[in-house]
């Protein structure tokens, strides 16, 4: 198989977010919103010290064998005294939770640290992670500790709490920077009983079929993906009820707003692909289909099959769907929040029915939410001319929040190909374009329930409420809702 990273055509950097619990007491004073524990601030009649416990600093998933990210809160002394405390972990050497003090490891494997220091309304910043060993159990399973303070006669429990996860784990070779998981003339079966987690890219390769069952799920480490070589076959076979989750490995709350955990699906050419009821979530790109080049830089277009139905692709960096050369079939899908489009189709054969591509992307956006051409972008391809090009959109709505004078919809086309774009029976932002558009509705509100909450469903004022075309063989919506008569334009049939 030749190298990945020679056919990856985005450079992209990564920022990795550092990741604070957020804990809270109730003292003599309010809550501090700046992670500080007031673990020594009040005074009794008598002049000792009142120490109001109860904090828990809580871990969310981690899977076993890798530690997970820091989180640290803070201790403040706000009297008038300064303090001295000893503090070490309950459950000594065996403790799978490691701390320090300030930046400055314990004395011992009982992260023990003894007569600290804290000045007078000063305060210091305790760390903590945990690394879980395996248990050989498909359950999450609960890990927990405390930190003890002893300050005289007074003792303090911060309790830590994380729940572990077994996983099964897909590593790379690092002088290939892939692992092959289906070999050739090779079926393999991927399960729901433990999740994977997958450490550079997952490879299929020729000839070889991956079948990913329902209820699957599947997390990417930083710059990892799953990659269908050419003529592999590949399966998402996931369910309304058990949808297939791939994602990034930092469950971490926080990490839902980095929008490049991990790389891509990528499809290559002369690959079978079907995708029903999968949620892809936070990759640099969500699903990639074109050919890989040879060592000259020439593409084979060769038949490709890939088709997904029932499919969310969310919160990516950069493209949500990036198609080139080949052909993609794409049903009841709904696509929101990229970085670059939500769609990007070039010099191949697409047909999409009844999309969602909703682009609310936060950050600075420069490309619309759909772009389509007869002639590819990127400069690795800039000696392959203009290739005749096919699209087809019914019963769509492509929506986004760029400017009010800067459509979410572009065409371009490149003299010398062909280029047959067909927009039909959709909401479309979007100058008018009697070409490519047929009986659309242009820069109308399609008032989804809540953009803010991520929920494209349609309110029962939406104009693309019975709007759409019908008789082409798409009877339920994403949710198995019957389309009728009557279709509604988009992913989501309305709930009457």
């Amino acid at each position: 198989m030749t190298r990945f990273w020679r056919r990856i055509s985005v450079n992209c950097s990564y920022l990795m977010p550092f990741v604070f619990a957020i804990c809270t007491i109730i003292s003599c004073k309010p809550p501090n919103p700046d992670n500080t524990i007031l673990l020594f601030s009040c005074l009794d009649n008598g002049g000792n010290y009142q120490i109001d416990t109860k904090i828990t600093v809580t871990f969310d998933t981690v899977f076993t064998s890798i530690g997970s990210v820091t989180k640290h809160f803070k201790v403040h002394n706000t009297s008038n005294q300064d303090i001295i405390t000893t503090l070490f972990l309950a459950g000594g050497e065996r403790s799978l939770y490691s701390i320090n003090v300030n930046g400055v490891p314990g004395a011992d494997a009982n992260n023990y640290f003894k007569n600290v220091e804290i000045p007078k309304k000063d305060s210091i910043f305790i760390f903590v992670k945990v690394n879980i060993n395996p248990l050989n159990q498909n359950n999450p399973f609960l890990v927990t500790d405390a930190i003890v303070f002893l300050t005289g006669d007074i003792k303090q429990e911060v309790e830590l709490i994380a729940y572990g996860q077994d996983a099964r784990y897909i590593v790379a070779d690092p002088s290939t920077g892939f692992k092959v998981v289906a070999g050739e003339h090779e079926t393999v079966h991927w399960t729901k009983e433990r999740p994977y987690v997958v450490y550079g890219w997952a490879a299929i390769d020729s000839t070889g079929t991956l079948v990913i069952e329902p209820g699957t799920r599947i997390f990417f480490h930083r710059n990892s993906g799953l990659w269908a070589y050419r003529y592999s076959k590949l399966e998402i076979n996931g369910t309304l009820e058990e949808p297939v989750l791939l994602r990034g490995d930092r469950l971490e709350a926080g990490f839902e707003n980095d929008f490049a955990q991990w790389d891509r699906v990528w499809i290559n050419e002369g690959a079978s692909v079907s995708i029903d009821y999968a949620v892809i979530s936070n990759a640099f790109i969500g699903v990639q289909v074109d050919p890989l080049p040879n060592n000259k830089g020439e593409i084979a277009i060769v038949p490709t099959s890939v088709n997904i139905k029932n499919t969310i692709i969310k919160n990516t960096h950069n493209s949500g769907v990036l198609a080139r050369f080949l052909s993609l079939n794409m049903t009841n899908c709904l696509i929101i929040n990229n970085g670059g489009c939500g769609m990007q189709l070039e010099c191949g054969q697409y047909s999409m029915k009844h999309l969602t591509i909703a682009n609310y992307f936060k950050g600075d956006r420069k490309t619309p939410a759909c772009y389509v051409s007869n002639k590819v972008s990127d400069p690795l391809f800039e000696a392959v001319p203009a290739l005749n090009t096919k699209v087809d959109f019914i019963n769509c709505i492509i929506y986004g929040n760029h400017e009010k004078d800067e459509p979410e919809v572009v065409v371009g086309k490149t003299q010398g190909a062909e280029l047959e774009a067909t927009f039909q029976n959709s909401l479309l932002k979007a100058k008018f374009n009697p070409i490519y558009f047929k009986d659309c509705f242009l820069d109308e509100d399609p008032q989804f329930v809540d953009v803010k909450a991520s929920d494209f469903q349609l309110q029962s004022t939406s104009p693309a409420i019975g709007k759409g075309k019908p008789d082409i063989e798409v009877l339920l919506d994403i949710l198995g809702k019957p389309r009728g008569d009557k279709p509604d334009l988009g992913a989501y049939q309305f709930g009457r």
